[in-house]
């Protein structure tokens, strides 16, 4: 009983983190974060402590940390600035791997990457544990202003209709014997972003009008945004 179900993201399954309201996991989610964010860099201790609580609502949600850990690639960009941060930080300097690095640039990286670790991790378990029109329906429950949660639901419906339009102009590139493999080709991969753009923004001027052609007046009845 398990496998992709809904959305990319969303793993189902029958767990009782599954069955938790989805405004009550949203409320949680910020909670942990801004513990997390309010914690002084520097307090392992407290952040092993999160972690731990974490992993046990990873284990009752039942879903695989496999599953998980392949979807934390989208951290990469805040790992790499990480890294990079105790090289290119001032201040006093101080060895660190045989390495002479800058000292506040290394507690600023260490704890920045624990921070986002523990963050993106967190977004990720309530993901896979809801579905997302529970999530919407969990944000209007939130007072979360109603055009935001309509944005949020066109864009979780489109997305993956641009994702495929995407692929279908990778195959395109690649049947005229189009390899990106060095610089000069970059050119040719900023045309393609730019084409799909504009084919995105048409795309959505085509779904507004036929929208208001059928009455719409700035809400979304519950059937339409089920249907999403």
């Amino acid at each position: 009983m398990g496998g992709p179900h809904g959305h990319l993201l969303h793993f189902h399954a029958h767990s009782p983190i599954h069955r938790t309201p989805a405004h009550v996991k949203i409320l949680t989610l910020v909670g942990f974060m801004l513990l997390v964010v309010a914690t002084p860099r520097g307090w392992y201790l407290a952040y092993g402590v999160y972690l731990i609580a974490l992993l046990v609502v990873v284990a009752a949600s039942r879903v695989p940390p496999t599953y998980l850990l392949k979807r934390m690639v989208i951290e990469t960009p805040f790992v790499l600035f990480a890294v990079l941060l105790p090289f290119v930080a001032t201040g006093p300097r101080t060895e660190f791997l045989g390495l002479t690095v800058s000292e506040s640039g290394l507690h600023a990286g260490t704890a920045l990457l624990i921070k986002g670790t523990l963050g993106v991790l967190a977004s990720l378990t309530l993901a896979a544990t809801t579905e997302p029109q529970a999530l919407l329906a969990g944000l209007a429950r939130l007072r979360v202003p109603s055009l935001m949660v309509q944005i949020m639901g066109f864009m979780i419906r489109y997305l993956e209709v641009v994702t495929d339009e995407l692929r279908r102009m990778a195959i395109a590139r690649e049947s005229r014997g189009f390899r990106a493999r060095n610089p000069r080709h970059w050119s040719v991969l900023a045309r393609s972003f730019g084409a799909l753009f504009i084919r995105s923004f048409e795309r959505g001027e085509r779904v507004h009008l036929a929208m208001l052609s059928r009455g719409y007046d700035g809400t979304t009845p519950d059937a339409v945004m089920r249907s999403s």
